[in-house]
């Protein structure tokens, strides 16, 4: 098992995070963003994504939960870490490193609109279309990707990995999923 093949590279990467910067401060021009990091998989694209955006910002986490140990979803979402701040009348970016069968995205959707942001919009930097078990469409995307098992870029395989600068095919045998959103 290892992480071989690359994907993205580390170019790529950085020029697509930075026009998402430049997308998203158009879009928030004159007004303060309330960025939502979803943990652990997101920390790295939201650090390096936020040092882009030329708006007010500030910065809040949550921790979900819908996979433990395993590569497949157990398709139930939890919430580990709730954010420290309310989010009421404020403008919300959902920041995440993948959404596959988009259930954890849409249940943070859910959840934080119940909390009536004036809006409320979702980042990711890959999307995995071919598993989707929802609707769901992020608003920013980064790269559309295969079915495939990721590693890089913060995103693991059992805590491994995340290190890595670029993101990474992850050679499993029969496994299909992948950490983070899904």
């Amino acid at each position: 098992m290892g992480a071989s093949k690359v994907l993205l590279t580390k170019k790529q990467i950085q020029s697509r995070v930075r026009e998402l910067g430049q997308s998203i401060t158009y879009d928030y021009a004159g007004h303060e963003l309330v960025v939502v990091g979803i943990l652990t998989g997101s920390f790295i694209f939201l650090a390096d994504l936020v040092r882009t955006i030329d708006v007010p910002v500030v910065i809040d986490f949550m921790s979900l939960s819908s996979y433990g140990a395993l590569t497949e979803s157990s398709g139930e979402v939890r919430i580990l870490k709730d954010l420290e701040m309310p989010v009421e009348g404020k403008n919300v970016l959902v920041v995440e490193d993948i959404v596959d069968t988009g259930l954890t995205l849409t249940y943070v959707v859910e959840v934080l609109k119940k909390r009536r942001p004036q809006s409320l919009k979702v980042c990711v930097l890959l999307d995995k279309p071919s598993r989707r078990k929802t609707a769901f469409v992020p608003d920013y995307c980064g790269f559309v990707i295969p079915d495939e098992f990721v590693v890089g870029y913060g995103l693991d395989y059992a805590g491994k990995y995340r290190n890595l600068p670029d993101i990474r095919i992850l050679e499993l045998k029969k496994a299909k999923g992948q950490g983070g959103d899904e």
